[in-house]
């Protein structure tokens, strides 16, 4: 073999990890452009397009990257599954596996000892020469708790606004009638401030806080770095309340509005929600169209502020050297089996959305079927962009089907949560659903011949190697639950006790 066909034979062997191989040397890293989209579920048009969703920009965003069509949060919760993005760590190792408020700050270090010196995906790319910078809701954080957020303002180079207050200030609130007034009956969740709710905001798109951050966000994309950009981007909605402005609500008249599909005595044979009494309250008080309206209008509006976004990246120079990232910290349930948001083990609630662009390297436009946890998506990144995967990540690279779609793996997705302070755990493969609670209870379903979950096989003998096949992918051991340090320098108690008169 000439030394010149050898050279070659080599240079396409070569691991799309080394990516200074591949691209022009004045930039041989690659951007990473990382979208955090809060609460958005499996309705969308590229994954289960729900009846009367508009959702055009993430259709566009499909066909520009592979689509993990059977990603799975690593736990059904804003706190613990971003905790586990960022890090890398699942909840059966760190023990975080809810929400824990009232942080002021990374208290998740104390909160975890698995966590204490965990370094974060931005943090990791900015020790390897990046400029890392971020904006909107990346760690938790919501709209009416003021200061309450779990970010490491140390892991970034520049955040917008506060890091450790990234969202309250910026979302207008509705004029809001009492339920008395609106004759609704008491034992709304939540409470009186409405924040199970859905209402038009009487605002322009321009004075809401997705908008600003996605503002913010198109002015990194457009001007010049002088290293490779880790741009992190946390948009809200369609978090609760469901208050976007009204032109997205008219998008989706209630007349028009689909419910999900339910049967009746769908929890015969699973597990009842613990939020079945939210759903009480819908029901009864004919909530549930206008609730589906306000989150269809919260996923149009969250579609056009991505499209906003990707605008700005197709106008960058820095457009065919970034990796596109956009997930979801969890799925989520409009009524769907009597529960409400999250907090389940279900499909419904741990699937999300999961979508990735490698310029020159992903099979853009396809799909796969292949499991995926979060938690992958750390270790996904360094190998993309050549940085070494940390010892602390549970994860597992998706390269090989960023590259080849129905390349197959074994690997099951991995979701926990606790019911009654003890660990639960679902497991998926590319067909069936199965979920062993703390106390032994099992749900099995198969997902291709009943997408709703209607159906348990778990005592179904037919069923009887699949479930034992499923069953060992559950964790041999799981970490307990951890519980708010009290003496944690980042409780928000203790900076409110220390700045107080």
């Amino acid at each position: 073999m000439s030394r010149f066909y050898f050279t070659l034979f080599l240079v396409l062997l070569s691991p799309i990890s080394v990516w200074a191989e591949e691209r022009p040397t004045s930039n041989p890293k690659p951007n990473v452009l990382f979208i955090a989209v809060d609460d958005l579920n499996d309705y969308i048009s590229p994954l289960d397009n729900h009846p009367g969703v508009s959702s055009p920009n993430f259709d566009r965003l499909a066909r520009h990257s592979v689509s993990f069509a059977n990603a799975h949060c690593a736990a059904p919760a804003c706190h613990a599954s971003r905790v586990a993005m960022m890090t890398g760590v699942h909840p059966v190792t760190s023990g975080i596996y809810k929400n824990l408020f009232g942080a002021h700050g990374p208290r998740w270090r104390d909160e975890s000892p698995a966590l204490k010196d965990a370094v974060v995906l931005s943090q990791h790319f900015r020790d390897h020469g990046y400029h890392a910078v971020g904006g909107g809701k990346i760690f938790h954080a919501l709209q009416w708790t003021p200061g309450d957020s779990q970010n490491d303002p140390g892991a970034w180079d520049e955040y917008r606004g506060d890091p450790l207050d990234p969202i309250s200030k910026d979302w207008p609130r509705p004029k809001l009638i009492p339920d008395a007034k609106a004759g609704l009956t008491p034992g709304r969740p939540l409470g009186p401030q409405q924040l199970f709710g859905a209402q038009p905001l009487p605002v322009s798109d321009e004075e809401t806080g997705d908008h600003m951050v996605v503002n913010w966000a198109n002015e990194q994309l457009a001007k010049p770095h002088d290293k490779p950009l880790f741009l992190a981007v946390g948009l809200f909605r369609p978090h609760i309340p469901f208050e976007v402005p009204q032109k997205y609500f008219d998008m989706h008249p209630l007349e028009s509005i689909k419910l999900p599909e339910v049967v009746e005595n769908d929890l015969v044979d699973s597990r009842p929600p613990e939020r079945q009494p939210w759903h009480h309250w819908v029901v009864k008080n004919q909530q549930w169209e206008k609730l589906m309206q306000g989150y269809l209008a919260s996923i149009s509006y969250t579609d056009h502020q991505l499209g906003r976004l990707l605008d700005a990246l197709d106008a960058s120079p820095m457009n065919d050297n970034t990796i596109v990232v956009l997930w979801s910290d969890h799925g989520f349930h409009i009524g769907e089996k009597d529960n409400w948001e999250k907090f389940c083990l279900w499909d419904q609630t741990t699937r999300v959305p999961l979508f990735i662009h490698v310029p020159g390297v992903s099979a853009d436009g396809t799909s796969t079927r292949q499991p995926a946890t979060l938690t992958d998506v750390y270790p996904t990144l360094c190998e993309l962009a050549g940085l070494p995967i940390p010892a602390q990540c549970d994860g597992h690279s998706l390269v090989a089907q960023i590259k080849a779609p129905t390349t197959e793996h074994d690997r099951l997705s991995l979701t926990s949560f606790v019911f009654a302070e003890e660990p639960s755990h679902a497991v998926s493969d590319n067909r069936y659903r199965y979920i062993r609670y703390h106390d032994g209870f099992e749900e099995l379903y198969d997902l291709e011949n009943d997408p709703n979950e209607f159906t348990n096989l778990a005592s179904d003998s037919k069923m009887a190697n699949t479930k034992a096949r499923l069953a060992n992918g559950l964790p041999k051991q799981a970490a307990p639950p951890r519980q708010i340090p009290k003496d944690s320098k980042y409780n928000l108690n203790r900076l409110r006790n220390a700045t107080s008169p």
